[in-house]
């Protein structure tokens, strides 16, 4: 079957289009959509939990079944637009300011909201570094933050999360990694953030370079 996509804001201008025709096999939900559209352009996984569906102008949810004909939109918070940031992204610029991402998870049900931030330093194993630089599998990184953040929910007591990485070259002293987690109470905070940093080091297809201040380089994982 084919239906019809439509985006706005901030995903319009990750597609590239207004809408879009797309193909699916018959009994697809706006879910399987959803999985099909980050899949093709990864960069929408930033919205994973601030998006709602509407089929043929209708709100809906992700289990809401699919027609050959059907329009479908996936709409982007309405208060903030595309000046709000993703809950994930991986990118080449400086990170945003944690408040940012504070504002973006915060809920008036939540008591504690916890941020980790992972800065470049001076030295590793007491080797003096000059510079750091990170390297990603770009189309797959931002949907393994998503991922993570998934387990982290189904896992411990909390409620949204944002984690934002930096990739390309670091000096000393700017900030690598961002993860904020807000929860009602603050244990299940601080234990997702680890948690959620530790999957990052297993899993997240980002890799860091050590530049060394004597001169040469050596890529590999912080422990």
């Amino acid at each position: 079957m084919q239906v019809t996509v439509r985006f706005f804001a901030g995903q319009r201008d990750i597609v590239g289009a207004a809408e879009l025709p797309c193909e699916l096999a018959d009994g697809a939900t706006v879910g399987v959509l959803w999985e099909h559209l980050i899949a093709r352009y990864p960069r929408l996984g930033g919205f994973r939990r601030r998006v709602l569906y509407a089929v043929n102008q209708e709100y809906s949810d992700i289990d809401t079944a699919l027609h050959d004909g059907d329009e479908v939109a996936f709409i982007p918070p309405v208060s903030g637009g595309s000046d709000q940031p993703p809950a994930f992204c991986v990118t080449p610029e400086p990170l945003a300011d944690p408040a940012a991402l504070l504002r973006l998870v915060q809920t008036s049900a939540d008591g504690a909201v916890v941020t980790f931030s992972g800065v470049a330093r001076d030295n590793f194993e007491g080797r003096a570094t000059a510079l750091l630089e990170y390297e990603a599998f770009e189309a797959m990184a931002t949907p393994v933050l998503a991922q993570i953040a998934d387990e982290a929910q189904a896992r411990f007591a909390i409620g949204r999360v944002a984690i934002h990485h930096r990739i390309g070259r670091l000096a000393v002293g700017e900030t690598a990694v961002l993860v904020v987690v807000a929860a009602p109470h603050r244990r299940p905070a601080f234990e997702a953030a680890l948690f959620i940093m530790d999957r990052i080091k297993e899993i997240a297809p980002i890799w860091k370079k050590e530049h060394w201040a004597a001169g040469g380089a050596d890529w590999h994982h912080d422990e």
